[in-house]
């Protein structure tokens, strides 16, 4: 991975480094090395922040890698589905028809269907690319390819991206039924 990109992992080697420093400074009296630690954790955080960055319009993700994707479409057609559903199931009740309001549930429930297995193809693609540009750039990285490495990194990036695209879509659903 280059080094200007943000890593999960990078973050969490920080934050416990940082959290060890702090932890003898403190044990020993050394606040020079305390405060070095909590720098080193605070820096840990910041780059887990970053790293789970993620942009959301309806369709598409976007990281702060720069990576952009489009979500699937059983993704989008279900969030639609979902949504006329709720409609007719609000106006079914408003006007006292079981029967639109009935239709409504069904097809706000397919539509939830349909939105999650957008989202199992796009998390597996997710891993895939990651995985995948991972394995590339690091056997380019051996042989010396700039190219494929780079190419395998933006692989890498917008596997990531997808990843975290559903993450925030599944978070954002589970947070909505609270």
């Amino acid at each position: 991975m280059s080094n200007n990109n943000t890593s999960t992992l990078q973050s969490y080697v920080d934050s416990a480094t940082g959290a060890v420093q702090s932890a003898v400074g403190a044990v020993f009296g050394n606040s020079s090395q305390e405060a070095e630690g909590d720098v080193k954790q605070k820096k840990g955080q910041a780059e887990f922040d970053a790293s789970h960055a993620t942009a959301k319009v309806p369709g598409f993700t976007a990281s702060s890698s720069g990576a952009v994707t489009k979500d699937s479409e059983d993704r989008t057609a279900g969030s639609w589905a979902q949504t006329a559903g709720s409609t007719k199931e609000f106006v079914g009740g408003v006007i006292g028809s079981e029967s639109l309001k009935q239709s409504g549930r069904e097809q706000n429930l397919a539509g939830q269907e349909q939105e999650a297995r957008g989202q199992v193809n796009d998390y597996a693609s997710g891993v895939s690319d990651r995985v995948a540009g991972t394995l590339g750039g690091a056997y380019a990285g051996l042989t010396g390819d700039r190219a494929k490495q780079q190419e395998n990194q933006e692989r890498h990036d917008v596997g990531k991206t997808q990843q975290r695209g559903v993450e925030h879509d599944v978070i954002k659903q589970a947070e909505a039924r609270e």
